[in-house]
């Protein structure tokens, strides 16, 4: 593996998921694949579970992890080509990638849409750049679209979970919440269960909330929640803005959150979200306190995901 930009970067999908429980059952047995090596994360946007766990990945390999936050604690980086910096940026991405490129073995990167500007978010400008300069191995710890780790995660979780020999019914709903989110763990989420191919995937909204479907096609995709969630074995539940419109919240209707009753059409469905959660606004106390939630558990396998995906780029170089 090159990079881990998307699942495009992933041969086998079920081998990495398959290397990602290996570590989770033995998490040090590459304890030296990374003695001597380098891992530089740069934060352009804050961070938790992905900081921590990715940091806890690379130590697992014998990796140092050096944590930079860019946004608060470096010069403010210019990204396009011929600019006249004469504004607020102070460094262009083309002087600073290439010294990152001697200082570490593995660039890994964090940031965010502006959901002003679609075309500008779906271009990737941000970390195309970085991997076009860098030198090294680039991995996504999410980008304007993207977030491939926690994609990995959740495919790992769902492979841990499930145990019949038939394909589950995987549910994507949309949540409602107090601002305008990134589509980034929604489209991610679809193309990484459309790449897998071993799931009955459907994605629920309310209207005007479609993706791109660059992200879902393949899915079944309804505005009705209720007729997506029968027979349910997985449901994820998350907010996006609006694609078409772009990041736009139109409304946050209350009735689009997810509760026990509601589960009751399922099949004993069991109940994802990427954190953080707004409680009792995206999902219920009774849902997230309940056993049908693995959130905690999904939250824990990111540092599998990691250390597949940094071991894989160890083992490629």
């Amino acid at each position: 593996m090159k990079n881990f930009i998307s699942v495009h970067d992933v041969t086998d999908i079920d081998s990495l998921v398959k290397t990602a429980l290996q570590y989770k059952a033995s998490p040090f047995t590459d304890k030296s694949l990374g003695v001597h090596k380098r891992l530089g994360c740069l934060f352009l946007n804050p961070s938790m579970r992905t900081r921590l766990s990715t940091q806890i990945a690379a130590q697992n390999l014998g990796m140092e992890a050096i944590v930079f936050n860019v946004s608060g604690e470096g010069w403010s980086l210019e990204f396009e080509e011929e600019a006249i910096m004469s504004g607020t940026t102070v460094e262009h991405v083309k002087d600073a990638a290439p010294v990152f490129g001697k200082y570490f073995d593995i660039l890994a990167i964090r940031t965010f849409p502006s959901l002003k500007n679609r075309e500008d978010d779906y271009s990737e400008l941000y970390i195309k750049q970085f991997i076009r300069y860098a030198g090294i191995p680039v991995v996504s710890l999410e980008s304007a679209t993207l977030h491939p780790l926690q994609s990995l995660t959740d495919i790992i979780t769902i492979t841990e979970v499930f145990k019949e020999e038939r394909k589950p019914k995987i549910v994507l709903s949309w949540a409602p919440h107090v601002k305008p989110l990134p589509q980034c763990v929604a489209n991610s989420f679809s193309q990484w269960v459309n790449a897998w191919g071993r799931a009955d995937f459907v994605i629920t909204h309310p209207e005007d909330y479609e993706l791109s479907e660059e992200f879902t096609k393949g899915a079944t995709i309804t505005h009705h929640q209720e007729e997506a969630l029968q027979g349910a074995d997985f449901v994820y539940v998350k907010n996006w803005s609006t694609y078409h419109d772009y990041g736009k919240l139109y409304e946050s209707d209350p009735k689009w959150m997810l509760t026990n009753k509601k589960l009751e059409l399922t099949n004993q469905a069991r109940v994802m979200h990427c954190l953080p959660v707004r409680r009792n606004v995206e999902l219920s106390d009774e849902i997230l306190d309940g056993p049908a939630s693995i959130v905690t558990q999904q939250a824990a396998n990111r540092v599998w995901a990691a250390q597949a995906v940094l071991s894989a780029i160890l083992k490629s170089k």
